[in-house]
């Protein structure tokens, strides 16, 4: 891609408010900084059809024994490592199930390595190693023209996976069986897409992993019942689903927990069964 072309990029373009950046206060920065946030929630609120048939599409994929791939260079890679890490302990499932490809591999997500955004190579490679026809793969990018990205949905494609394209660029070339492309407009500094893109892309990384995961019956209500209780603060939680769901004492919660070795689902139907047996 030429520079030219680069330079015409929505992500790439300068703020019109912005441009005395250094004669604002603090203050004054802060406010237009949380004004820019606060007008993402009407823009991503204009994509929810869209965002609805990805939720759709993964749910299916899942379903039927596939997974997800989340696939980012930079900023946006490392979103989809966030998000794909965040779902074992969230919602019991396998780190197998929905998975993160980073640009540059996971030495990457800790240490800026921008060159791997353009290697279409190893994008291909990455592709071809991990993923096959059952699955889904998300490609993640601000610019809509990252070729790390580009290649591996194009990949994906032609081993028979499914395929969604997460964009901040509405004008997007990367083909996409589902295309959500938010516009965000310029970032207040010009270029810096770990501002509003990041926080517009995690949005929607927020609404594809739990609409899926309520779709797929992972939840009860708004609970989050096949949690993994690995920590203290998810001990209590895990024990206090169960007394909300059971009715049950602290006490008796916290042995249901233990015989059912974590599981908050088995151990609501472990009480039950031992109302059924009185």
């Amino acid at each position: 891609m030429r520079t030219a072309a680069y330079a015409s990029l929505p992500t790439e373009q300068r703020h019109p408010l912005t441009q005395r950046l250094n004669d604002l206060t603090t203050l004054q920065l802060l406010r237009l900084m949380n004004q820019e946030d606060a007008r993402l929630v009407r823009v991503v609120a204009g994509k929810l059809p869209s965002i609805a048939r990805a939720i759709r599409l993964i749910a299916r994929i899942l379903k039927v024994g596939g997974r997800l791939f989340f696939v980012g260079a930079g900023t946006s890679g490392r979103l989809g490592v966030l998000e794909a890490a965040e779902c074992p302990p969230t919602f019991h499932t396998s780190p197998s199930l929905i998975q993160a490809i980073m640009a540059g591999g996971p030495g990457a997500v800790f240490r800026s390595r921008e060159g791997a955004e353009d290697n279409r190579l190893e994008a291909r490679r990455v592709i071809r190693q991990k993923v096959k026809p059952t699955d889904g793969v998300v490609g993640i990018t601000a610019s809509g023209v990252t070729p790390f990205v580009d290649a591996a949905l194009v990949e994906a494609s032609r081993l028979g996976a499914r395929t969604i394209l997460l964009t901040c660029n509405i004008r997007s070339p990367i083909p996409a069986m589902v295309r959500i492309r938010i516009p965000i407009g310029p970032e207040i500094l010009t270029g810096s897409t770990r501002l509003k893109s990041a926080t517009a892309t995690k949005r929607v990384l927020n609404m594809l992993t739990v609409g899926t995961m309520v779709r797929l019956g992972r939840t009860s209500g708004n609970l989050m019942v096949d949690l993994r209780p690995i920590s203290r603060k998810l001990r209590a939680r895990a024990c206090r689903i169960i007394r909300l769901l059971t009715g049950c004492s602290e006490r008796r919660a916290a042995q249901l927990l233990k015989a059912s070795a974590g599981s908050v689902r088995a151990a609501v139907e472990l009480h039950k069964m031992s109302l059924w047996d009185r």
